[in-house]
């Protein structure tokens, strides 16, 4: 089954209003045909890059959102807002969010549920630790976290779904795993949901690679099988990276 590629790029708590403007112009004007584009701004400029981006290809998501639908919750966002100010996507249970926000999984879970309810294609975050990898725990853990959000969600919930696989040990660090460790991690995850929802929904699903992509080492990654694109850090606050990285992606 063919999948068009995803490349996202999440800025993380980075830029001004003036930079993510510029960066996201920058993108828009040279975004290659044959791969859906992701911009992931800070907060609170979405609107920014909204109308940056505006008659273009490229998609807007959020990168977090709260377990709860509006109300009083201060310095929260739901993900109807976020589906109100034009997101399409929206990252949930990033290693960032589990680690440095204690978000366990029945948090990522129950965020899992409210982007669906909104409307809104979430992107679910796995990975292991180098401990865990180093212990020979890779697949335990990716199973964990994807049973513990999956487990009482129906097939056609799943339509649209993404899930990204980041190793935590690669985020930032300027490591990245081999192509063939990603491409056996992606494989797994594949025969995982496979198991859960058929192969049909399966082979339809996009898989991301995220941690430490770049411009040099992005085509050896999305050659691969199940690596259907990736999620961007660090290098998608540069515009000519990124889109090199998006140009790799079109070889799929």
């Amino acid at each position: 089954m063919s999948r068009i590629p995803l490349v996202a790029g999440n800025w993380k708590m980075n830029g001004r209003a003036t930079t993510a403007a510029q960066l996201t112009t920058d993108i828009v004007a040279a975004v290659p045909a044959g791969v859906e584009v992701l911009l992931c701004p800070p907060l609170v400029y979405l609107d920014t890059v909204v109308a940056a981006s505006r008659g273009s290809q490229v998609r807007l998501g959020g990168q977090n959102l709260a377990a709860l639908t509006d109300g009083a919750v201060t310095g929260e966002v739901s993900a109807e807002m976020l589906a109100d100010v034009g997101c399409r996507y929206v990252l949930v249970g990033h290693s960032e969010r589990r680690t440095l926000f204690s978000e366990d999984d029945a948090v990522v879970a129950s965020k899992f549920r409210r982007a669906l309810a909104a409307g809104l294609q979430p992107i679910l975050c796995v990975g292991e630790t180098l401990a865990q990898r180093e212990t020979e725990q890779t697949e335990q853990v990716i199973d964990a976290q994807l049973d513990a959000v999956l487990s009482d969600i129906t097939a056609e919930q799943m339509s649209g779904v993404v899930i990204a696989y980041e190793p935590v040990w690669a985020i930032g660090t300027g490591k990245t795993a081999s192509p063939e460790q990603a491409q056996a991690v992606h494989a797994h995850i594949r025969a995982r949901l496979k198991a859960c929802f058929g192969i049909a929904v399966a082979e339809s699903l996009r898989l991301l690679y995220g941690g430490s992509v770049n411009a040099d080492n992005a085509a050896s990654l999305f050659v691969k099988a199940d690596i259907d694109g990736g999620l961007i850090g660090g290098a998608s606050l540069d515009a000519a990276t990124f889109l090199a990285i998006c140009q790799a992606a079109t070889a799929k």
